[in-house]
């Protein structure tokens, strides 16, 4: 077994899902001066995400890129890394908790026989032991979970939770195509891909977000807060109970069942602040809260607390930052 640190490098249409890129990150930080960081990423028509990944500061990738691996199939792929992993028999096994990871994961360590700690939200090493938290009894604790005994150790992380690595300064990345036993020829074909047309911004690529929970009140004052949004340069999103009334869509979801999010400015309006919550905001850089009640568990987490009545405060903060902007 070496020491080594391995990532899975997802790809959607020979394009770059920025959850690697975050997991690479984490792994640098994880690994010690004697451990490398490679990834595997697998696809099809990989060349510009191969030429990015070599900027980046990472030992090694590992490449499989075959019209086999053009659309994601759950035998292929997990044929595939499997192969890389019993080849490459890492230390630890990396994968990002996105809906391909979710459903990847467990069929590669029910083939390695090892443990997976699902859902992570912060890794650290104790020695060579992979120390894995992550929400439980729904979000209401943070559990550490080790895995002493099987190799690898595995885990899927949440986007949107870790830093994306850095460039690699001129560092002289390794790339090493792969050759991989292919499956026997399959019954199963791909007819149609029906992709669902979204025009929903991605809240966890955003820089300012206005956050509404049910203290939010009427759709009036829903319309300022986004209007508000819109003059700050920023989008909205909102906590699960505005999901569950269906006054806003799920892909707007901050939280433990929704998206993390990571802005430089968090304004949460109205929201109470419970953990399942605050798991999917506290790393924001700024977090500002408003609620009427001063007892609201989100002012632990703020760096500014406003006590206020959302019903008179959002028309004059509307104002003011019209006034602003002329």
């Amino acid at each position: 077994m070496s020491k080594d640190i391995l990532v899975y490098i997802e790809c959607r249409d020979s394009n770059l899902e920025k959850v690697g890129l975050e997991l690479l990150g984490e792994a640098r930080k994880l690994a010690s001066e004697d451990v490398k960081v490679k990834g595997v990423v697998v696809g099809y028509k990989l060349d510009k995400v191969v030429k990015t990944l070599k900027e980046k500061d990472v030992d090694e990738i590992i490449v499989l890129d075959d019209v086999a691996f053009a659309h994601y199939s759950t035998s292929a792929y997990a044929s595939a890394v499997y192969d890389v992993i019993k080849s490459e028999d890492p230390n630890i096994f990396l994968i990002g908790a996105t809906s391909i990871g979710r459903d990847l994961a467990p069929r590669l360590s029910a083939r390695l026989n090892c443990g997976l700690t699902a859902d992570c939200t912060r890794l650290e090493m104790e020695g060579d032991i992979l120390q894995s938290t992550r929400p439980a009894f729904g979000g209401n604790i943070f559990a550490t979970i080790v895995a002493p005994n099987h190799r690898p150790q595995m885990a899927t992380v949440r986007p949107g939770v870790m830093l994306p690595i850095k460039n690699n300064n001129n560092k002289d990345t390794k790339v090493s195509p792969f050759t991989w036993n292919p499956l026997p020829k399959s019954n199963l074909r791909l007819i149609e891909e029906v992709k669902e047309s979204k025009t929903v911004e991605k809240i966890e690529e955003s820089k300012l977000l206005v956050s509404f929970g049910r203290g939010i009140g009427s759709d009036e004052n829903m319309e300022t807060g986004i209007e508000i949004a819109r003059m700050l340069k920023g989008t909205y999103s909102c906590s699960r109970a505005l999901v569950d009334a269906k006054r806003i869509e799920i892909d707007r979801q901050v939280g433990q069942t929704g998206k993390t999010v990571k802005p430089d400015v968090y304004l949460a309006l109205g929201i109470s602040g419970a953990i399942q919550h605050v798991v999917g905001m506290e790393g924001s850089e700024y977090i500002i809260a408003v609620n009427k009640d001063k007892g609201a568990p989100i002012f632990q987490v703020a760096d500014i607390g406003v006590v206020a009545d959302l019903n008179q405060l959002l028309p004059v903060l509307n104002k003011l930052i019209k006034k602003e902007k002329e």
